[in-house]
């Protein structure tokens, strides 16, 4: 069972083991926008949901906090989100990427989230501490190459998802509001002419009130083509 570990503002530390993991999809609030987006995806032959917003069970050993991310081919990216985090003791904020196969994602969307782990940051806040300014909170990432300096790929704010406390209520009538279950929030628009099949991705959430940010980052390795 994946440990994922998390320090807070005041240095303590939580351990979590995730008992299940979930990805949440077309998930912003303005609801109309997200049914364009899905006219969108369809004119590129990613299947829509049956309903919106959509949440993906995903398996559990794919919640990392890892600084590499192994793929199968040049087609993968990844998406800047939150995710809340539930211990023994209280709820947690951090960031997250959630590196999708785009290849596969025409298939089927639930089977593209499990193709690549979800990369959490290491550190986090209470839910608790921010719930009163979650909307100032931005969330951003940026890709890379390896060579040249980062380029923005997603910036915008909590304000544009559906909130925490949505989340925990649908956990709450899914019996799934219990120490271990991590839930990914579902992303924000990427940038327009922006290459998403990147070397590297960063994500980062930034707390106006407080100065403090929650990071993430990785490469992407592409593995050996396979034999047979």
């Amino acid at each position: 069972m994946t440990t994922l570990s998390f320090e807070l503002p005041d240095g303590t530390t939580r351990n979590v083991q995730v008992k299940h993991l979930l990805n949440a999809g077309y998930a912003g609030r303005e609801q109309e926008e997200v049914q364009a987006h899905i006219a969108e995806l369809a004119e590129l032959g990613v299947p829509g949901p049956a309903t919106t917003p959509a949440l993906y069970p995903v398996s559990p050993y794919l919640a990392q906090q890892v600084s590499e991310v192994r793929v199968q081919h040049g087609r993968t990216s990844g998406e800047a989100e939150w995710a809340l985090v539930i211990t023994d003791e209280d709820v947690l904020l951090t960031v997250a990427c959630d590196h999708t196969d785009r290849e596969l994602e025409v298939h089927g969307v639930a089977w593209s989230k499990n193709a690549s782990p979800d990369v959490l940051g290491r550190k986090a806040w209470r839910l608790d501490d921010v719930r009163d300014h979650l909307d100032t909170i931005t969330l951003k990432g940026w890709v890379g190459d390896g060579e040249t300096p980062d380029t923005l790929i997603q910036d915008s704010s909590l304000e544009a998802l559906l909130s925490p406390d949505y989340w925990l209520a649908v956990l709450a009538e899914r019996g799934l509001n219990q120490p271990g279950t991590v839930l990914i929030s579902g992303t924000v628009a990427m940038k327009h002419g922006v290459d998403q099949f990147a070397r590297s991705w960063r994500v980062e959430m930034t707390d106006p009130t407080t100065g403090t940010s929650v990071d993430a980052q990785y490469v992407v390795e592409q593995m050996a083509e396979p034999i047979g």
